[in-house]
C-alpha cells in the first residue's frame, strides 16, 4: 500500500478497513503449513480474540532503487493497539517489562508507577517515535474532553524497532496524519499480519520480519479467559531460529543479513483475566520464554520491550470514591503464564510466515520465510501436522 494521499484520505480509509479484514482472513498463517503449536487458539488466534481489543495500521510502501535520503525507497509505517477501542476513554490496568533495553517504549515509567495504560499502544520505526507520539496527544484532545482522572495532559505508549536495512529511516517519511490514521482505522476481528504497518521493513532471523499475532483460549476450569499477543519482530540469526523445537535456520542456505544477533522485538500481551499491574507484569515476563522456543536469546544490541493489560475492572482509574477491583489469586497464574508463552511463540512465526520478500534501499533484498522449505524440514523431522 502506498502513502495516502492527504486530498483522498476519506475514501483511502475505508478502502483500508475493507482491504485488511480480507487479506487477514486469506493469507496464509503458520498453522495452515502444519506448523505445530500446543495450546487452544481462539476464533481468530489473534490479540482481538480478547473483547475490545482493536488493531489498525498504516503501511508506507513507494520507491526503489538507491537511497536518497528523504526520497526513499520507502518501507515503513505505524501500528496501533486500543485495548478497550477507538471511542473509550477508559484506561486498563498494565505491566511493562523490559528484557534488554537497546530500544524505546515511551510512557513506560508512568506505567510501571501507576499501573494504568491510558491510551492505545502504538509501535513505529525507531526515528519515528516522536513524531507518533505527538500525533496520539493531538488525535485525543480533538476528540473530546480530558481524561477519566480529569487531566487534559498525556503519556502515550510508543515503541520502536529499527527498519533502516530496507527503509530511508533517516527520510522521516512517517506524518502525524500516518498514526492518526492507523488509529481511526482500527478495527476488531481478523488482523493483517506481515509486511504492514510497523512492521513493513523489519527483518527477523534474517528473514523478512514484521507484525505477527495469536491468541490462547484458557479451558472452563481454568477460567475461560482468552491471552492475546502481537508482536513487531525485528531479531535474531538466522542459525538460531527455531520452529516446532526444529532448527530450521541452519537448515535454509541463504545470504547473512548480518554478523550477529542484531535488531529489537515488541510484544504487547492482551487479557481479559482480572489481574492487578504486579500480575501483569509477571505476564510480561513471560514472553521472554515464548522467544527463547523461537531461538532469540537477546542480543546486547536488542531491544526487547513488551506491555501486557487486562480488558477486566472496567473504571478502576475513576478519580473518586473507592474502586472495588477483582483479581485472580496468584496461585491461578500458571494457565495464563502457559498461554502467554504459547501466544508468544505462534505470533513471531506468523510474522514471519506472513511476511513476503522485499527489496528496500539501495536493492537490498531480504527474503521471506520459505514455504515449502519449512514443511519439508518439519516433515523430515516428524514435526508436520499435515
Amino acid at each position: 500500500m502506498r502513502k495516502v494521499s492527504r486530498t483522498i484520505w476519506v475514501a483511502a480509509l475505508l478502502f483500508c478497513c475493507i482491504s485488511v479484514s480480507v487479506a487477514a482472513e486469506h493469507k496464509p498463517r503458520a498453522r495452515d503449513l502444519g506448523v505445530p503449536f500446543d495450546g487452544n487458539p481462539g476464533p481468530l488466534n489473534a490479540i482481538t480474540d480478547v473483547k475490545g481489543v482493536e488493531v489498525g495500521h498504516t503501511t508506507l510502501i513507494s520507491g526503489e532503487g538507491a537511497l536518497k535520503v528523504g526520497v526513499g525507497p520507502v518501507r515503513t509505517g505505524v501500528t496501533a493497539i486500543l485495548p478497550r477501542g477507538k471511542n473509550s476513554r477508559d484506561a486498563v490496568f498494565a505491566g511493562y517489562f523490559s528484557l534488554n533495553g537497546n530500544g524505546e517504549m515511551t510512557g513506560a515509567h508512568w506505567v510501571e508507577d501507576s499501573g494504568f495504560l491510558d491510551g492505545p499502544v502504538m509501535i513505529t520505526n525507531t526515528h519515528s517515535v516522536g513524531v507518533v507520539r505527538d500525533a496520539v496527544i493531538r488525535w485525543k484532545v480533538k476528540r473530546g474532553d480530558a481524561d477519566a482522572e480529569g487531566y487534559w495532559w498525556s503519556l502515550p505508549v510508543v515503541a520502536e524497532t529499527w527498519d533502516g536495512d530496507l527503509n530511508d529511516i533517516n527520510g522521516f517519511h512517517v506524518t502525524a496524519e500516518d498514526a492518526i490514521h492507523a488509529l481511526d482505522s482500527a478495527h476488531a476481528g481478523p488482523v493483517e499480519e506481515g509486511n504492514v504497518g510497523g512492521g513493513t521493513g523489519m527483518i527477523c532471523n534474517e528473514f523478512k520480519g514484521g507484525v505477527g499475532t495469536s491468541s490462547r483460549t484458557l479451558s472452563t476450569k481454568d477460567g475461560g479467559y482468552t491471552v492475546g499477543v502481537l508482536v513487531q519482530c525485528n531479531y535474531g540469526e538466522r542459525e538460531q531460529l527455531r520452529i516446532a523445537g526444529i532448527n530450521v535456520g541452519r537448515e535454509i542456505p541463504a545470504q547473512k543479513i548480518w554478523k550477529e544477533d542484531t535488531g529489537s522485538i515488541i510484544v504487547v500481551v492482551a487479557t481479559d483475566a482480572p489481574l492487578i499491574p504486579t500480575q501483569l507484569k509477571r505476564m510480561a515476563r513471560r514472553v521472554t520464554l515464548g522467544l527463547g522456543r523461537d531461538g532469540s536469546y537477546s542480543g546486547n544490541g536488542s531491544g526487547d520491550l513488551f506491555i501486557a493489560f487486562s480488558t477486566a475492572n472496567p473504571g478502576a482509574i475513576g478519580p473518586k470514591g473507592l474502586h472495588p477491583i477483582t483479581m485472580m489469586p496468584n496461585d491461578e497464574l500458571n494457565p495464563l503464564f502457559l498461554a502467554t508463552v504459547q501466544a508468544t511463540e505462534e505470533a513471531v512465526v506468523n510474522a514471519m510466515v506472513a511476511a513476503e520478500t522485499m527489496t528496500g534501499i539501495n536493492n537490498h533484498k531480504v527474503i521471506a520465510l520459505p514455504h515449502d522449505q519449512l514443511r519439508a524440514i518439519l516433515k523430515k523431522y516428524n514435526r508436520l501436522v499435515h
